[in-house]
């Protein structure tokens, strides 16, 4: 009952519609059969008990009446109701993306048959789109597989959906143990929080790796998500860092040549004129000795910027079939300041140019023997510097193994390691008082031209460093 104000003041009820009662379809439709025939059964009654028939004989042929009147009642109810029940089977099977299901009697002029044969196309185009996105979703997911980017997307709660297998070789995790976590807890809160084609280091990588970060946004079921793509560009960076490097290193050459050439033929004609001056003793050998000194460091800035050259003209390699025991071991022969042991790995050969693979070996090896001989720093006064190295037992080892299409090499040694692995491939750049900082540039520029890669780190829970270089193996 609602009650709302009269315009006079007083209160009226209203009384709320109530809706009437009706029939279900199916008893509707079993009420029309049973009146359909009611006026001819009630007729046939009537007429039976007009006749001079006996009272049982009545009775039976009444009887027998109305059984076939019900009869005929329900075989109509049937056959109205039977097939929309089959009809409603259907539908609710395809409602459960069931699509198994035919309605029957689907034939033309009819109107259930229409209707049947309605019923039927949808579910053959439903089922059709079923298999398309069944088969479309399959080759989605083995596109995303064959990406060599890793691919990963998140949640609106930064919650792990998706990830492919360059993703877990990135993270170094199965997608198990991925999926339902945080991008912060997998180390990837910084990829959602960058900017579209932005460069970051992933702390679970080498630091010397950059990577482009591509975002998009997506939904799935309503809810948008976040797909990450990240592509290493460090060798793209390496590249154009090198190029510009190597174009520095020619102008610098060109005219420090320029100026070296000139100097050093001044020098020798003074130096040859000396002679035939009336100097003193004493000026004469200041003169020959600043003479000397001029030849001396011409020679050796001409020395120093030979050296640089070979990093702005390295030539592409000569590709032939080698082994690669060979090579390590003239490699590790050619250092005599300390023995380098070789860890031997299986017997690999390699489609490399062996002159710069050994060029690049011998880099590798002097660097960490040199960094092996490297004496124990001391704050004890009086401490035998020159002792320490020999307490420590110095120690390089040459090792290689297998791993998928590549052959591993590892240069170990347990020198002091590096302070600041991140600038160790950068040209110019050493550590050492006599160094020219040209060594692992260059020795990246090769195994890099050879479709391989190079990484240095300090070893992990021991003393000293690791070099990894990758080569392809030959096929």
């Amino acid at each position: 009952m609602a009650f709302s104000p009269h315009p006079g003041g007083k209160a009226e009820t209203r009384k709320t519609p109530r809706k009437k009662a009706r029939l279900h379809y199916e008893h509707r439709i079993a009420l029309y059969s049973l009146l359909v025939a009611l006026p001819g059964i009630v007729t046939s009654g009537v007429f039976v008990w007009l006749q001079p028939w006996s009272t049982g004989s009545k009775s039976a042929l009444s009887f027998v009446l109305l059984f076939v009147w019900w009869l005929l009642a329900m075989a109509l109810h049937d056959h109205t109701v039977r097939p929309l029940q089959t009809l409603a089977n259907v539908v609710a099977a395809l409602r459960e993306e069931d699509y198994s299901f035919r309605a029957r009697g689907a034939v033309k002029d009819d109107a259930l048959g229409e209707l049947s044969l309605e019923v039927n196309a949808l579910a053959d185009l439903l089922a059709d789109q079923r298999i398309r996105v069944i088969e479309a979703t399959a080759l989605l997911r083995s596109v995303v597989e064959e990406i060599d980017a890793p691919l990963f997307a998140f949640d609106p709660e930064r919650v792990l959906q998706l990830v492919n297998s360059a993703g877990e070789k990135l993270l170094q995790q199965s997608r198990v143990r991925l999926l339902g976590r945080t991008a912060e807890e997998i180390g990837l809160g910084e990829c959602l929080g960058a900017a579209n084609d932005a460069l970051i280091a992933l702390p679970a990588n080498s630091p010397n790796t950059r990577w482009l970060v591509r975002q998009s946004k997506f939904r799935e079921k309503g809810v948008p998500h976040t797909l990450v793509v990240l592509s290493d560009v460090s060798r793209a960076l390496r590249e154009e860092e090198r190029s510009a490097w190597q174009r520095l290193i020619r102008v610098l050459g060109h005219e420090l040549n320029n100026s070296l050439a000139p100097i050093k033929s001044i020098a020798g004609s003074l130096s040859s004129r000396l002679a035939e001056a009336e100097l003193n003793p004493e000026q004469r050998q200041d003169f020959e000795r600043g003479l000397a000194i001029i030849e001396a460091r011409t020679a050796s800035l001409n020395r120093f910027l030979q050296a640089y050259r070979q990093l702005a003209q390295m030539p592409p390699p000569a590709i032939k079939r080698v082994a690669l025991l060979p090579i390590v071991e003239r490699a590790a022969f050619l250092e005599t300041r300390l023995a380098v042991a070789i860890a031997r790995g299986p017997d690999v050969t390699l489609m490399v140019d062996p002159d710069q693979i050994e060029q690049m070996l011998i880099n590798l090896v002097r660097n960490a023997v040199e960094a092996a001989l490297e004496p124990e720093p001391t704050h004890e006064p009086g401490a035998d510097l020159a002792n320490a190295a020999v307490a420590r037992r110095p120690q390089v080892t040459l090792n290689w193994v297998v791993e998928d299409q590549n052959v591993v090499l590892t240069v170990d040694d347990n020198g002091p390691g590096l302070m600041n692995p991140s600038n160790a491939f950068v040209p110019f750049y050493t550590t050492k008082p006599a160094g020219s900082g040209i060594g692992l540039a260059l020795s990246r520029q090769i195994a890099e031209a050879h479709g391989g890669s190079i990484e240095l780190s300090n070893r992990n829970g021991k003393r000293g460093c690791q070099v990894r270089v990758a080569l392809p193996r030959a096929q």
